[in-house]
C-alpha cells in the first residue's frame, strides 16, 4: 500500500492547509478507488476538513478554540496541573482531544472525494513553531 510522510511547518497556533500535498500523493499512487487515511503523529495538534475558500472561517475557528480553552495561566484554567511545558501545552492537548488526529477520505476516480470548498488542515495548538509529521496511507 502506498504511504508517505508529509511535514507541515507551523508558525504557531492556527490552521495550515495541506490539501495539495495529499492530492498529489493520491494522484501519484495511481489508485482509482480507495481510502486515504491521514494521521498526525503528535498530541498537541490535530486534523480538520474545513472550508478553504474564505480565510475568515479559519480565523473564526482558531479564535473559538482559543476562547474555549485558554492558556493555563488564565484564571479560569487554575485547575490544570500539567504546566511544565508552558501555558499553551495542556490546552493544546485538550484541543487535540476535542478534534481529530486521524481522518479517512474516500478516493474516487483517482482523486480525493472532498467537496468543492473543503480543504485538509493541520490545526496547530501550540504557540511556538513546530515541524509536524502527517502520515498519508492509501488503501483499498
Amino acid at each position: 500500500m502506498p504511504q508517505t510522510i508529509v511535514t507541515v511547518p507551523t508558525r504557531g497556533q492556527g490552521l495550515y492547509e495541506f490539501t495539495g500535498e495529499a492530492a498529489a500523493f493520491v494522484r501519484g499512487a495511481g489508485m482509482e478507488e480507495g481510502v486515504l487515511t491521514v494521521f498526525v503523529r503528535h498530541t498537541s495538534c490535530s486534523l480538520l476538513i474545513q472550508e478553504n475558500a474564505d480565510p475568515d472561517v479559519r480565523r473564526d475557528l482558531d479564535q473559538f478554540f482559543r476562547r474555549l480553552v485558554p492558556p493555563s495561566d488564565d484564571p479560569a484554567m487554575r485547575w490544570i496541573v500539567h504546566t511544565l511545558e508552558g501555558p499553551d501545552d495542556m490546552p493544546a492537548h485538550i484541543k487535540a482531544a476535542l478534534t481529530a488526529v486521524s481522518i479517512g477520505i474516500p478516493v474516487v476516480g483517482g482523486r480525493l472525494a472532498l467537496g468543492t470548498w473543503q480543504g485538509l488542515y493541520l490545526f496547530e495548538h501550540r504557540d511556538r513553531p513546530h515541524r509536524r509529521e502527517i502520515v498519508l496511507h492509501l488503501g483499498p
